[in-house]
């Protein structure tokens, strides 16, 4: 069962390569996601190339499992927390929300909680709201009608 960490969603797909950490002293360091079943808020129940036995999937047991950059989602900083907190986000109609306080993680989809000049305001990040996330300035946002947020005067 591998289960994500710093509040980011699980990422684990057949096909990826991935080193298991820290490794062990003889053996391949190096395995490909063979199977992944959801577990839902628990985890994901993964198969592993090399992992065939009871014994091997015991010597992996509370190790960390580390991805190359180029095998994850292109959208991953949408969830980061350690990468959104802090983040200034602007709508393209209602200009400046405030900055992002909180990632709350959702079964469906992810929350941004930004607080600023409107107060709490609650976005939820979904491609039609967010597109992407800038390494740096701020987040441009498209709040959805009926949100509640109105054009200032």
């Amino acid at each position: 069962m591998t289960v994500p960490v710093h509040g980011l969603p699980s990422v684990m797909r057949v096909g990826m390569c991935v080193a298991i950490v820290p490794p062990a002293l003889k053996g391949n360091r190096w395995h490909m996601v063979t199977s992944v079943s959801e577990g839902g808020s628990s985890g994901q129940l993964v198969s592993l190339s090399g992992v065939d036995s009871i014994g091997d999937a015991e010597g992996i047991v509370g190790k960390s499992v580390l991805a190359l950059v180029d095998e994850l989602p292109a959208d991953l900083a949408l969830h980061d927390p350690e990468v959104l907190l802090g983040r200034e986000v602007r709508d393209e109609g209602l200009g400046d929300l405030g900055a992002i306080a909180e990632v709350m993680t959702g079964p469906a989809n992810d929350v941004w909680v930004i607080s600023g000049p409107r107060g709490e305001v609650l976005v939820p990040v979904v491609p039609s709201v967010v597109t992407s996330v800038p390494e740096d300035g701020p987040i441009t946002i498209s709040v959805p009608p009926g949100m509640g947020l109105k054009e200032e005067k």
